[in-house]
């Protein structure tokens, strides 16, 4: 098959998955995934729908749960490790570059405000967190800047 050809029936990258997929992709729903997600899907309608030509870094700590922002990313983009378009960059900052044919747009999440850890409840309320950031509106989970 011609990894450039775009005539694929099946690629999905215009489905919009649910909380449901993300945690059965993931392996439990976390507020990263859903944060990489919507970043990924806002990318792909807004910068460069094509994610044979696009390729995402994503910087943060290089450790869970900061790194879970990867997996949302691949799914939302369509920029996967397998195509080798994506790639996390350790960094002090949390942010995706994307790039698309000479251009670039940095995507900043916002501010998460996290439950308290240690807490009995602990799960339960990072599982509901991410619930609501699924259908918050964009500019409440980040800022994108087109370079």
């Amino acid at each position: 098959m011609d990894h450039t050809s775009h005539e694929c029936k099946y690629t999905g990258l215009d489905r919009e998955y649910s909380i449901e997929d993300l945690a059965a992709f993931h392996g439990h729903l976390g507020p990263y995934i859903v944060l990489g997600y919507r970043i990924g899907r806002y990318v792909r309608r807004n910068f460069c729908s094509d994610p044979f030509q696009m390729k995402a870094a994503v910087h943060c700590t290089g450790q869970p749960p900061q790194s879970c922002l990867a997996d949302g990313v691949q799914i939302g983009s369509g920029c996967t490790l397998g195509k080798r378009n994506i790639e996390i960059v350790p960094s002090g900052e949390l942010f995706c570059k994307f790039s698309c044919g000479g251009r670039e747009i940095i995507i900043r999440p916002n501010h998460i405000s996290f439950p308290q850890a240690g807490r009995e409840d602990y799960g339960l309320l990072i599982e509901r967190l991410a619930e609501d950031m699924y259908s918050m509106p964009e500019a409440e989970l980040f800022a994108a800047e087109l370079k």
